[in-house]
C-alpha cells in the first residue's frame, strides 16, 4: 500500500483522467487499484491510497509517458508519496 498526495486544478478533470489514462498507465507498472480522497481542508488537494509497492511507484514516476498524463489531469505539482512513519498491527 502506498499513500500519495497532490494538488489539482479541477477535481472532476483530475478524476476523469486518473480513472482512464492514468489507470491504464498505473496498471502497466503493477498498480492493483487506488482509492481517492478529497482533502477536507484544502479544496484543491487529493490523497490517494494505492494498492502498489514502492518499486512499482518508482517505475511509474520515472516513466517518460507519465508527465503528459499528469499535466492533462491538471496536477499543480508532482504527486508525492507520504513518508512511512510506522506500521502497527490492528
Amino acid at each position: 500500500m502506498l499513500l500519495a498526495t497532490t494538488q489539482v486544478e479541477d477535481f472532476d478533470r483530475f478524476l476523469e483522467v486518473f480513472s482512464t489514462k492514468g489507470a491504464d498507465k498505473r496498471r502497466q507498472h503493477g498498480s492493483k487499484g487506488a482509492t481517492v480522497f478529497r482533502d477536507p481542508t484544502e479544496a484543491d488537494r487529493v490523497w490517494v491510497a494505492f494498492d502498489w509497492d514502492e518499486q512499482g511507484w518508482q517505475s511509474f514516476v520515472s516513466d517518460p509517458d507519465v508527465p503528459p498524463i499528469l499535466k492533462e489531469a491538471g496536477h499543480k505539482d508532482k504527486p508525492q508519496a507520504a513518508q512511512l512513519a510506522r506500521s502497527i498491527d490492528a
